[in-house]
């Protein structure tokens, strides 16, 4: 740690000399490597390697909040100028103080220190995704495998120094039968977590076995949901929803809805950012306030929102630690860190029931209203955890809100998508639209 810190001893200059003209000053530093191979077909396409740092600066005046950006740490100077002559045009809005330092472990969790970033070690990735495809007559279209690793530094004029460690582990591939195509990947924080040879396998399957689907009617089925067909809807409506941002600005379909059940009563919805080995984990959020594990719905019932300092102090509120950044060129915003859906666990694929892998289209969502029309891709008659017959393209049309009142069976597996941890869900009575 104090070897590190010596190398960042610039980070320290840097809020001294805010101090002499804003009140409050916050540094977040990124210094990262990584290496990728993009697949064309069966071919190494283009392979990279790269090293990255960024340096976002946020100064806090008399309530105005001030930011700049930039790539190069030795720029810091004039960095801070900007961030500055930023806040001095802002709004000011009530403000109560960054954080002050607590004691937390340093202990990273979700650092795998065995991660070597070299361009082979994402090479014999590659080799794994491309053996596992050939476990079915599918062409592979394209596909990725990259690494990456590094350290982000959190300080501010308070005394908070807070580093953090990651690594990551992506891979991916799109494979082609006749009309029909077939995705899958796969992400964690440990190398031992991904199975590249399975990536592969189902990839080819899906494409595979989508060819030559046939028609569905027009009706009300039973549908489940793969924890990547229910992460599309549940990021893109439903967790915005639960913002403090979005509640106060009457953008969120929960805004009277604290105490009321919002789900099916077997439902329970939280973040746990102190989750070993879960690619969000962290022990302490983007503006440096210790996490914990925040439940928002317990038992199908709404408990709380999510919070950051911004948005807690115009409303009133307690921060939950919710502050993350897309990178160190954005401010905070509200977010989550490992966002779970759990519940009581069956085995929801024994009754006859349509699988949709995946679907397209969950952007356009409406938000407030939580009306959704999906293309459903990879889509399947299943029974008894079985794959049967192909689904032609259908489109799913319903209510995101709604149909977690409909939820009649979560499985029994979980899945971590992108930020989420999900399982597959099982819906009664979702509306059809064959083509």
């Amino acid at each position: 740690m104090t070897r590190w810190w010596v190398a960042v001893a610039w980070i320290d200059q840097l809020l001294s000399e805010a101090q002499k003209s804003v009140d409050e000053a916050e540094v977040f530093f990124v210094k990262g490597t990584s290496v990728s191979a993009d697949l064309k077909q069966r071919k190494v396409n283009l392979a990279t390697f790269s090293e990255d740092y960024g340096l976002g600066i946020r100064t806090i005046h008399k309530g105005r909040i001030g930011s700049s950006s930039t790539n190069n740490p030795g720029q810091w100077r004039e960095c801070l100028l900007a961030a500055v002559a930023s806040g001095k045009l802002a709004t000011p809005q009530e403000w109560k103080g960054l954080p002050d330092p607590v004691h937390l472990s340093r202990t990273p969790l979700s650092f795998d220190a065995s991660i070597s970033i070299e361009p082979q070690v994402v090479i014999e990735l590659i080799e794994k995704m491309l053996e596992g495809a050939e476990e079915h007559p599918a062409d592979v279209a394209a596909g990725s495998a990259s690494l990456s690793s590094g350290r982000v530094t959190l300080a501010n004029s308070n005394g908070v120094r807070y580093t953090n460690k990651y690594t990551g582990v992506s891979l991916s591939l799109e494979a082609i039968h006749g009309q029909s195509t077939g995705y899958e990947f796969d992400h964690s924080c440990f190398l031992d977590k991904v199975d590249p040879v399975s990536v592969g396998e189902k990839a080819t399957f899906f494409a595979m076995e989508s060819d030559n689907g046939k028609e569905i009617a027009t009706g009300e089925y039973d549908v489940l949901l793969s924890p990547l067909a229910y992460g599309e809807l549940l990021g893109n409506v439903f967790t915005p929803a639960l913002s403090g941002r979005n509640v106060h600005a009457g953008r969120s379909r929960f805004a009277q809805s604290l105490g009321e059940p919002v789900t099916d009563l077997q439902i329970t919805m939280y973040d746990d950012p102190l989750l070993k080995k879960a690619n969000g984990s962290v022990r302490w959020d983007a503006e440096g306030t210790p996490t914990r594990q925040v439940v928002f719905i317990r038992d199908g019932i709404l408990e709380t929102f999510a919070y950051d300092l911004k948005t807690a102090y115009r409303f009133g509120k307690t921060s939950t630690a919710s502050a993350i950044r897309g990178g160190f060129g954005g401010l905070p915003s509200i977010g989550h860190h490992n966002f779970i859906v759990d519940g009581k666990r069956a085995a929801v694929a024994d009754e006859r029931v349509i699988y949709v892998h995946n679907v397209v289209g969950a952007h356009t969502a409406n938000p407030m209203s939580g009306d959704f029309s999906v293309e459903l891709s990879n889509a399947f008659w299943m029974i008894g955890g079985e794959y049967e017959t192909p689904i032609r393209s259908a489109m799913l049309s319903g209510n995101v809100f709604d149909l977690h009142h409909t939820i009649s069976g979560l499985s029994k597996e979980s899945r971590a998508i992108g930020s989420m941890i999900l399982p597959s869900i099982r819906i009664n009575k979702q509306r059809i639209i064959g083509k």
